[in-house]
């Protein structure tokens, strides 16, 4: 038979009715507890010595009367006590599914049912039992922002003319509990940048943490205690002077606050509306941010989130800063024998000591970083797609000119090796493709520095006489005279002529004679 548990208040009015000498028939009746249940209560009472009725006399007579012996263990608890390791050992140190262990024990001749064994390894193991929490304090004004990614349903997209998978980026602050919302397509580093951007300019300020969870699009690799964050997401970070402390994996409790205003935010904004486009969207985001998120009263804070950020937690908030994020792109290259790396279709020069290094590239809207570890080593404005960028100092002594078909910088170095062979060069590559000619523009400053310049600018003269521009046929005239030249100096027939030839005559006899004046010849 139940016997009906008397409340601490029952108890109480049951103990100042006994005290004052009502019978317990009386009692019964003006209190409207059973007869049988007021006995007991007395009688406890009584048994006690309870002279006085106070919190303690009161909780004496409920412990005497509603205690309760514990059950007896059932046969089958009684035949799961001896294998009480060897389940330690399955659930919590093999890691057995709970199915798997009720076989294994079916098979040694344990045969208990499922729903016993599972409150066995509760009870006695601990298997997931359920853990107490502690309820987390709110952090200080501006200390901390909760960010997570959520699906809201599907819109049309007007830019593809099809329907696609919207996404929110919530972002909430933990003090005041004002949130933002931000809707896109994508859930990459790019996205995430732009929405959390966009909240800093919606909050007019930035917080000092940043609690993401474990996407790929913020963290590289997750762990307890070191995770990696995304490079381009640390520089956005660094830029705007906030710490990222991420989640831990599968554990939404660390950032609750955010987690809570996913089905607020499915049912209270984007449910029943259509939305034609981003543009639309967010437009109404921010307006439902403000006038309906904002301006509620928040169901833990019971204060207005909007009031409280204003007037505490807007003020504590980091300055924003004073120029907008520009986006990277970082990527590895290899350093090609051409001195060049490939970067986003593009080519950027490096110097001959990185040739088959491998380099990590950064690009920006404006520039192009190349670093090697941690040092810095070249910088390139940024090309597009099919351009390149080349610095001439990037190539050994001598090379760049050919590298970038310096037409000008070929012609002034022949100009160097006499005057003809500068004119020859000039009229060598005053073509509509000077680039074409420039193989016999290094093979004719080749042959100065093999025959010698005064015997290279005397065939350029006659060839320039005749009009012939063809280098490999003057490669070939002073190749032969040379091979002349060696056959008469081996058989003695090479005679040296003289500074001052024997018939040479003055200079003065040629010169034409008139008269003076007078008559005379001058």
């Amino acid at each position: 038979m139940a016997f009906r548990e008397l409340t601490m208040i029952e108890i109480r009015e049951v103990l100042r009715r006994m005290h004052a000498g009502q019978s317990l028939r009386q009692i019964a009746r003006e209190t409207g507890v059973d007869r049988k249940t007021v006995r007991r209560y007395v009688e406890a009472a009584q048994r006690a010595e309870v002279d006085h009725v106070d919190d303690g006399a009161v909780q004496e007579v409920a412990h005497r009367v509603q205690a309760r012996p514990l059950p007896e263990r059932s046969q089958q608890r009684e035949a799961l006590l001896p294998h009480l390791e060897l389940l330690r050992g399955w659930l919590l140190v093999d890691k057995l599914r709970l199915t798997k262990v009720h076989e294994l024990l079916h098979r040694r001749g344990v045969d208990v049912a499922y729903p016993t064994l599972r409150r066995f390894a509760i009870d006695e193991l601990g298997w997931h039992k359920p853990q107490p929490t502690v309820r987390l304090d709110d952090p200080a004004p501006g200390e901390e922002a909760q960010i997570d990614f959520a699906l809201m349903g599907v819109v049309d997209d007007p830019d593809t003319g099809r329907r696609r998978k919207l996404w929110v980026l919530l972002v909430t602050l933990s003090f005041s509990r004002h949130m933002f919302v931000w809707p896109t397509f994508e859930q990459t580093t790019e996205a995430v940048i732009e929405g959390l951007g966009a909240a800093f300019q919606f909050f007019r300020g930035v917080p000092r943490r940043v609690l993401p969870d474990n996407t790929k699009a913020i963290v590289v690799s997750a762990d307890p205690t070191a995770p990696k964050v995304q490079e381009v997401f640390a520089e956005f970070a660094q830029h705007h002077g906030f710490f990222v402390d991420p989640a831990r994996v599968r554990k939404p409790r660390d950032k609750a606050r955010v987690e809570n205003q996913v089905q607020y935010a499915r049912h209270s904004w984007f449910a029943g509306e259509t939305f034609v486009g981003l543009a639309h969207a967010r437009q109404d985001a921010e307006r439902w941010c403000t006038n309906v998120a904002g301006s509620r009263i928040h169901g833990t804070t019971r204060k207005v989130p909007s009031e409280v950020f204003v007037t505490v937690e807007q003020p504590a908030l980091l300055p924003l800063p004073d120029e907008d994020f520009d986006i990277p792109r970082w990527s590895d290259a290899k350093v090609h024998p051409d001195h060049h790396i490939q970067v986003l279709r593009a080519l950027y020069s490096l110097p001959t000591a990185y040739i088959g290094r491998t380099v990590r590239a950064r690009t920006d809207s404006k520039l192009v970083r190349i670093y090697l570890g941690a040092e810095l080593i070249k910088v390139h404005p940024k090309q597009s797609p099919g351009g390149r960028s080349t610095d001439p100092t990037d190539y050994p002594a001598g090379k760049a000119v050919w590298a970038l078909r310096d037409v000008d910088s070929l012609v002034a170095r022949a100009h160097k090796h006499g005057p003809h062979v500068g004119v020859y060069a000039e009229r060598l590559l005053s073509v509509a493709l000077p680039w074409t000619k420039m193989r016999q523009g290094y093979q004719l400053l080749r042959l100065c520095e093999r025959y010698g310049d005064d015997r290279v600018d005397v065939l350029c003269r006659r060839a320039l006489d005749f009009d012939v521009l063809d280098v490999p046929r003057i490669a070939r005239m002073l190749k032969s005279a040379h091979r002349t030249e060696a056959r008469a100096e081996q058989v003695g027939k090479l005679c040296q002529l003289p500074v001052q030839p024997r018939f040479l005559r003055d200079p003065s006899h040629f010169s034409t004679r008139g008269k003076d004046p007078e008559g005379g010849a001058r």
